[in-house]
């Protein structure tokens, strides 16, 4: 394997790569199928539905195996469709949760239910999720013939059976002219082996598990800022359609969404975001798991849209949201919405405090937009892109040990306590983010770091990136 191979393989080292390789052969795949996207193949969809309260939410964390979707005990927690997804005996599909499905609603209410129709809609099948300890009601029936409307096959399963004497109440709902109902309790698990079987026998075949996750794929895009700044209006724009609830009520979002979108002659991940709010540790319930959600989201982004209301003024909220997206190591695109709502005036001032608090992210590039109008829209995925290729920038070590030697004649570092340390050499260590190790004859101060990171932009670009710069210290060894 060749030393440029080794550097692109990121993370893993040569020992690491070859084991990789030898289960990946095992498997059944070639080194070529690994460097390249990678088939995407679409999934069989199963959307859950039900009225508000009947344990949706949690019956998805329990087909996933994991906490992924928020969950508190109130109706009306989820809100958008969110796509997750799952494997039950070596076969894969995509599962939807839905907003609370309610009759005749208003507001926020009605937008929910809108978004449920439109994932009973778009699935192959459908999981219909009933309170085994409530019944059948009014609002249940309702939506069965919004059901057989649809023509999918439908799965009918009664939740909160937490034990024999349920049972027999589950039992009461074959009224429901659905079939089989399947008595599950989604907090413990009981009953879920037998409603899964069910569910593959609903759904069309799917393609079979391969090793691994496919590589390469949509570049992922998180949207994240404070509540109400417009994230959700954002992706609904540039989807084309209505994807996720958008609503006056600040921390309208919760869960994560996911929507695969072509911009510019490619398809994007854009991952609308919960508004993240000023203390998360004094936030309760839905709003603060919907935080951690946001979170997680940026963890496995690649770059991070940072949307700021142009039209207030900035808030340290505001600040510390781009600061986290720095500290995660994310390529940042800074997006200025409601430019549509600005005047004179209000740019003067805008102006005036980006130089004053965002002194230290001039790096990250800069769009104009309005969510609301699609003003400059056709600007983001550029922006988006140039974040990106700085955030996967390499500089030979040769090519970086030449800048430095220039560098430290010209502007070498202030004599501390009788000595003036020096930077020996450096090297590359890693990209997304670019991350460098200088290797020093002594200490060096933050205030020198950062003007040899400022250096590094001015020569190499780095545009849309943060820069780690650490440094080893290597004590002259004495003559003997």
């Amino acid at each position: 394997m060749t030393e440029d191979t080794a550097t692109d393989i990121g993370e893993l080292d040569a020992a690491d790569y070859a084991e990789f390789m030898a289960l990946a052969a095992e498997e059944g795949l070639d080194g070529e199928e690994l460097d390249g996207e990678g088939a995407h193949v679409p999934l069989p969809v199963l959307a859950v539905v039900g009225r508000p309260n009947v344990g949706k939410s949690t019956l998805v964390n329990r087909i996933i195996g994991r906490r992924e979707a928020v969950v508190e005990d109130k109706p009306g927690v989820t809100r958008d469709r969110v796509s997750y997804e799952a494997t039950w005996n070596g076969r894969r599909f995509k599962l939807v949760d839905t907003g609370g499905w309610e009759l005749d609603v208003l507001g926020i209410d009605a937008m929910v239910a809108a978004q449920a129709e439109l994932g009973i809609e778009s699935a192959d099948a459908v999981l219909f999720v009933v309170d085994a300890t409530v019944g059948a009601t009014d609002t249940d029936e309702a939506l069965i013939k919004l059901i057989r409307r649809a023509g999918k096959p439908t799965v009918l399963c009664a939740n909160k059976v937490d034990g024999q004497s349920t049972e027999a109440e589950a039992a009461y709902l074959w009224s429901l002219g659905l079939g089989e109902p399947y008595p599950v309790s989604a907090l413990h698990g009981r009953g879920s082996g037998d409603l899964l079987d069910a569910v593959m026998a609903a759904l069309p075949e799917a393609p079979p598990q391969t090793f691994g996750v496919a590589t390469g794929g949509p570049r992922r895009v998180a949207l994240i800022g404070r509540p109400n700044v417009g994230k959700s209006s954002l992706l609904n724009k540039v989807a084309g359609e209505d994807r996720v609830v958008v609503n006056e009520l600040a921390g309208t979002t919760r869960d994560p969404v996911d929507e695969l979108i072509e911009l510019g002659g490619k398809t994007w991940k854009f991952i609308d975001t919960a508004g993240i709010r000023r203390r998360v540790h004094l936030t309760a319930g839905a709003d603060f798991y919907a935080s951690l959600r946001t979170s997680s989201a940026l963890e496995k982004a690649e770059v991070a849209v940072v949307l700021v209301d142009a039209s207030e003024t900035l808030a340290e909220q505001d600040t510390r949201i781009i600061s986290m997206a720095v500290e995660a190591g994310r390529a940042v695109v800074i997006a200025y919405n409601k430019w549509d709502q600005m005047d004179e005036e209000r740019r003067f001032y805008l102006e005036r405090e980006i130089e004053k608090d965002l002194v230290q992210v001039q790096w990250a590039p800069r769009v104009n937009v309005s969510a609301l109008t699609g003003r400059h829209m056709e600007k983001l995925v550029p922006a988006i892109e140039t974040a990106l290729a700085g955030w996967e920038t390499r500089i030979t070590t040769a090519r970086l040990n030449a800048f430095l030697g220039e560098l430290v004649a010209a502007h070498p570092h202030p004599i501390r306590g009788g000595k003036q340390p020096r930077i020996l050499f450096g090297t590359q260590a890693g990209i997304r983010p670019p991350r460098f190790v200088l290797f020093a004859s002594g200490f060096l101060e933050a205030g020198y770091r950062r003007f040899v990171e400022r250096r590094l932009r001015e020569e190499f670009g780095f545009v849309g990136t943060p820069i780690s710069i650490s440094v080893r210290v290597r004590e002259k060894r004495r003559r003997k």
